[in-house]
């Protein structure tokens, strides 16, 4: 079924606001996905806060436009699936995590801060850690040394109250 107009303006419009919020796109292949992994994908993306959708290339090119995503629109052919994510890995993370489970999903291209990034580069934006990870290491980090003053302090009391009986 074809789009009137009215109804293309309406998602050219839908995804470049997408696109304006984003941090990340990630394109991916999804030539031969049955619909059920594609709504198991949809439903891992909404859980993650990802937009994804299938959209005709034309049309993500034209929402793309005059945005940092704009770099990658040569890319933009064959069956895609756009997944864009406010958070810098989250639409990385979850392509490449599906298409490890599922060899007709290919990463093909993607984006982030103005700068075109291939398979390779999306599947490396995707190992690295979830913001709230990096966090709770930073914090782990900041407790590291406050827990080993505390113990040494605690085996300095210790030592000096077995040494005060014996004086």
């Amino acid at each position: 079924m074809s789009l009137n107009r009215n109804e293309k303006a309406a998602v050219v419009a839908e995804v470049s606001a997408q696109a304006a919020q984003a941090q990340t796109l990630a394109l991916a292949e999804y030539r031969g996905l049955t619909v059920e992994h594609l709504n198991a994908l949809r439903k891992t993306a909404r859980e993650q806060g990802v937009y994804l959708h299938v959209l005709k290339n034309t049309l993500a090119r034209r929402a793309v436009n005059g945005t940092p995503f704009e770099c990658v629109t040569e890319s933009m052919t064959g069956p895609l699936i756009y997944g864009f994510s406010q958070d810098a890995v989250a639409a990385a993370k979850v392509i490449a995590d599906f298409a490890k489970g599922n060899d007709k999903l290919v990463i093909k291209a993607g984006a982030y801060a103005g700068k075109p990034l291939d398979a390779a580069g999306v599947k490396a934006l995707a190992s690295i850690p979830s913001k709230e990870v990096l966090l709770a290491q930073v914090a782990g980090l900041l407790k590291s040394p406050v827990q080993r003053m505390a113990g040494v302090l605690a085996a300095l009391a210790e030592k000096r109250g077995e040494a005060a009986p014996a004086a």
